[in-house]
């Protein structure tokens, strides 16, 4: 049976934490690294229905995206729910180990899985390469085998992610024709001016803010957008992530069993007409 510390180090050479952002926190954030490994969960959050999770299943470790510590803290004390999450997964001798800003500019990464979830097929390229390595870097961009219009393109993304209280919100003629694609995991604020650099059709991402997306929509030669709930952007990564585990410490002869949480940890739980509250 692996270590703690055999996974960490199968992790790390898919996700080098030197390709995280200098503000992010990834790799071990509570176990011991001698710790034996049977069972390791994949999930998004950090939260305590994915540790409630990881306990029921027999999880010796949990690996998440998000880290559960971003900024500095000076306690873990259970009179918080992050210090309460520290306790439990302490006490039931389970690890937590995050794969962040890390495994978004991976090649694969975290824009890679959802590329393939919406429906791009043939070679994928970022839209915002790394400078060390044109290979890595934030969102893909791709193709589709065929023209859609963009109400039949949205149609499939919102097929092809896990379903989410907000579903998907869509800016753009709904007839308009979309075949080049751009997407990124996570908030994409920031890669809008990328994207119509990129002279894609559409550009489908999470967390867009009402004043960058409506400055963005009035120019006349850009993509349309799509706005999906963040979770649901970075959920399909698990699946990688947990292939591309247990293949490599195959090679090393050693077995570990994964699981993808399919626990929905969006903060928005559903939603409301203005008709219903009245």
């Amino acid at each position: 049976m692996p270590t703690i510390a055999d996974v960490v180090r199968e992790l790390e050479s898919a996700y080098d934490p030197r390709w995280a952002e200098s503000w992010d926190a990834v790799g071990l954030v509570c176990g011991d690294p001698s710790a034996r490994v049977r069972r390791v969960l994949f999930a998004v959050d950090p939260v305590a229905v994915v540790a409630d999770e990881a306990l029921a299943w027999g999880a010796d470790l949990v690996v998440t995206h998000h880290p559960l510590y971003l900024r500095g803290t000076t306690t873990v004390a259970a009179t918080t729910f992050k210090g309460r999450l520290v306790h439990t997964l302490i006490k039931n001798d389970v690890g937590l180990f995050t794969a962040h800003t890390n495994a978004d500019v991976a090649d694969p990464g975290v824009s890679d899985a959802l590329a393939r979830a919406v429906g791009l097929t043939g070679p994928l390229t970022p839209l915002q390469p790394s400078a060390d390595d044109p290979r890595r870097g934030l969102g893909r961009v791709g193709s589709l085998p065929a023209p859609i219009t963009l109400r039949a393109f949205a149609r499939q993304a919102a097929r092809g992610l896990p379903g989410t209280a907000g579903g998907l919100r869509v800016a753009g003629d709904p007839d308009r024709e979309v075949r080049r694609v751009a997407v990124s995991g996570g908030a994409g604020d920031s890669l809008l001016t990328t994207a119509r650099a990129a002279g894609v059709d559409v550009f489908l991402t999470a967390d867009l803010r009402h004043h960058p997306a409506s400055e963005f929509m009035e120019a006349a030669d850009g993509p349309a957008l799509i706005d999906a709930a963040h979770w649901a952007t970075e959920w399909p990564w698990l699946t990688e992530a947990a292939r591309r585990l247990t293949s490599g410490l195959a090679e090393k002869g050693i077995t570990v069993e994964t699981r993808v949480s399919e626990t929905v940890t969006d903060a928005w739980t559903t939603t409301a007409e203005c008709e219903d509250l009245k």
